[in-house]
């Protein structure tokens, strides 16, 4: 995958590798020491069931998605479900 600025993912939306629109990134956690990304936060778009997916929710009600479960990032962030 190539280099893409943090600032160009800020509000992208994210879909399923099913093509379900999951919500928008609303931001990626980390390790600060080691610079390795740890999950991506999705604020859930309003017609998904949160059972529906099969993701960790924080308290906020954002889905957690692992990074290792990102496949593609073009016009849509695309995560394996």
């Amino acid at each position: 995958m190539s280099d893409i600025l943090a600032e160009n993912l800020s509000g992208k939306s994210v879909m399923g590798s099913d093509g379900t629109e999951l919500g928008l990134l609303y931001n990626i956690t980390m390790d600060l020491k080691s610079g390795e990304l740890h999950d991506l936060i999705i604020e859930p778009d309003e017609a998904i069931s949160t059972r529906a997916v099969d993701f960790d929710i924080n308290d906020a009600g954002r889905f957690l998605v692992p990074v290792s479960r990102v496949q593609a990032v073009k016009d849509y962030i695309v995560v394996q479900r």
